[in-house]
């Protein structure tokens, strides 16, 4: 019996009645649901045969799909697990603002009816790679839907940063921070450093300072598969490399952040080609007076 994956949003008393249907109409079609401990949760004593295991294993558990309930954060959560294996995941919106999970609760069962007849669209989303080096070593890596950030911690003093493409200085400046944001991420914290919207089908990625102390600094595009990298040359107290809002990583004096276009992309389904800028409009009242 093929798997169904189930990722859920924490304090949602609605899933106590939401997961136990959902369930109950994926066995009915011959698919088995394996839960994420968040989801596990808001099951009782009489569902406790479904096998629950840590959100970060469910890829090795090979599922046909990821059905995720929550918002936003989750589905960013779920897209960095499961982007390397190319499983498509459907998310229903249970947050607040859903700029990314675009299908509503009542539309669920329509969904899933849709995607298993096959007339289901893909909606692929490119993804950032970033790394974090030091004294010429590789530290660690990341996978990020909307963005990389470095930024200061605490003290209201600025930082001071390098900016290089392609291996040549773009910049250097004072600022709170910089952010490098795909596409999809142009919406989000770019969004709100006044930096520019990309529909999700450009091959680019966006550079935006922090509040810069320059008139002259804007947020730059740049091409899909330029080396972007960001240098420390300035701490105020402490420097922090974030990832999608999530992850983050102390920085110290020197170190380098080299993002480039990752080699994987996210698999969203959608059941009709809407509009992205009907998606602006509808949730960030794009355009109105």
């Amino acid at each position: 019996m093929e798997r169904v994956a189930i990722v859920s949003k924490p304090q949602q008393e609605e899933l106590r009645k939401i997961l136990p249907e959902l369930i109950a109409w994926l066995n009915n079609h011959n698919f088995e649901a394996l839960l994420d401990r968040q989801s596990g949760a808001y099951l009782d004593a009489a569902q406790s045969s479904v096998q629950v295991v840590e959100r970060a294993e469910l890829p090795k558990h090979n599922p046909r799909l990821v059905i995720m309930l929550g918002g936003d954060g989750t589905l960013l959560s779920v897209a960095r697990i499961f982007a390397s294996t190319g499983t498509s995941i459907l998310s229903v919106n249970l947050g607040q603002l859903g700029f990314l999970t675009e299908v509503r609760l009542s539309n669920l069962y329509p969904t899933l009816e849709g995607w298993l007849d096959g007339k289901h669209l893909i909606d692929l989303r490119a993804m950032l790679h970033a790394s974090h080096w030091r004294n010429g070593e590789r530290i660690t890596s990341f996978e990020a839907l909307n963005d990389v950030v470095l930024s200061k911690a605490s003290i209201a003093r600025m930082g001071e940063y390098t900016v290089e493409l392609d291996g040549r200085t773009a910049a250097n400046f004072r600022a709170d921070g910089v952010i490098v944001a795909t596409p999809t991420g142009s919406t989000a914290y770019n969004l709100s450093a006044n930096g520019p919207i990309l529909t999700p089908d450009v091959d680019a990625m966006v550079i935006s300072p922090i509040c810069p102390h320059l008139l002259t600094l804007r947020p730059m595009v740049v091409r899909g598969d330029a080396v972007i990298t960001l240098r420390v040359i300035g701490v105020p107290d402490q420097t922090i490399l974030t990832v999608d809002g999530q992850r983050a990583v102390e920085l110290r004096l020197g170190d380098e952040v080299r993002c480039c276009r990752s080699r994987d992309a996210v698999k969203l389904i959608r059941m009709q080609q809407s509009s992205f800028f009907d998606v602006l409009r509808t949730k960030l009242s794009w355009g109105e007076r």
